[in-house]
């Protein structure tokens, strides 16, 4: 594969700078999806734990997820600038809202039965939440850290627009230069990356389902 690529200059396209594009992209959006569940979760088991806590934070996870998420990396750049720090920010920002979302759900869907079994024999509050609610609630919690992915696969093609690079480049170029080529290359890697994480993900939850 060979072709130029303008964008201000003329830029020479191979398999190369797919690669690194592709690598750039798959980066930025694990980090993100990383960072979002390791704040999410926590969110979401206090909300689901603590009554104080849980309206509060249950009112700024839906703020958040009503937010486009062009608006959440442009907010970001008078803060942090352009790069990939406010696009790592601003997904991780996106994806914290459907995993603390749906922690907090699936720890309300614990049957009380089993919680009360659980405390009828002696169990401590923390070994009810890792042997008893942990395992119930995995599998709604694990479909949050899914649809996060979801979203933040999506919403990573906008980080070109502030610099992050990613395959987001190739659409943003392919519509200046009016090349559909490059247009069709950036969707179509997308699209592999998007379905690949969506049956990476189903995947691993199957495995993890059994371990927990």
């Amino acid at each position: 594969m060979g072709f130029a690529m303008r964008r201000g200059k003329t830029t020479s396209m191979n398999w190369t700078d797919l690669g690194q594009h592709v690598a750039t992209y798959l980066e930025l959006a694990a980090a993100a999806l990383a960072a979002g569940t390791l704040i999410g979760v926590p969110l979401g088991t206090l909300a689901s734990h603590a009554r104080g806590a849980r309206v509060p934070i249950l009112i700024a996870a839906n703020i958040g997820r009503v937010v486009p998420s062009l608006a959440v990396l442009t907010f970001m750049l008078p803060l942090l600038g352009v790069g990939f720090t406010p696009a790592f920010v601003a997904l991780a920002l996106l994806a914290i809202p459907p995993v603390a979302i749906n922690t907090d759900l699936g720890f309300r869907t614990v049957p009380a039965a089993a919680v009360d079994a659980a405390r009828g024999l002696g169990m401590t509050e923390a070994q009810l939440l890792r042997r008893v609610e942990w395992p119930l609630a995995f599998p709604i919690v694990f479909a949050g850290v899914r649809t996060a992915a979801t979203e933040v696969v999506a919403s990573a093609v906008l980080a070109a627009f502030i610099g992050a690079g990613g395959l987001g480049e190739y659409i943003t170029t392919g519509l200046q230069a009016n090349e559909p080529r490059i247009l069709w290359l950036g969707v179509a890697t997308i699209a592999v990356i998007a379905l690949a994480t969506e049956f990476g993900l189903a995947f691993t939850q199957r495995r993890l389902e059994a371990h927990v």
